[in-house]
């Protein structure tokens, strides 16, 4: 055998060595990603935030008009309603992604006998 034959046997090893280690490359991972942890943390987060602001404008008032905590005590529920409220459109976000990236197994009509 040839020594330019033997080399360009290598050289089309290495070319199938290196497009199979391509294809078991990881991948990166994309901006999107959160993990599940940062998830809930997002979660809490908007709800003390709406805990924190509606405590805040009530007893603003209240301290403007020299009133009982009225305004602290019904402004504080807003802000509890309001922070639920974007807490679980948070996770219905993340629900919706999640279902995205998950293929569906069973189709439909297919072992349903």
């Amino acid at each position: 055998m040839d020594d330019p034959d033997r080399r360009e046997q290598l050289e089309q090893l290495e070319r199938r060595i290196e497009a199979l280690k391509e294809k078991d490359a990881p991948k990166p991972h994309l901006d999107n990603h959160y993990s599940q942890a940062q998830q809930a943390w997002r979660m809490v987060i908007e709800l003390v935030a709406g805990l924190g602001i509606g405590f805040g404008m009530g007893y603003g008032l209240d301290y403007l008009f020299g009133t009982l905590p009225i305004f602290l005590i019904l402004f504080t529920l807003l802000g509890l309603a309001a922070g639920i409220k974007t807490m679980m459109r948070s996770a219905q976000e993340i629900q919706q992604a999640q279902e995205a990236e998950t293929p569906k197994t069973n189709a439909p009509g297919k072992g349903d006998e």
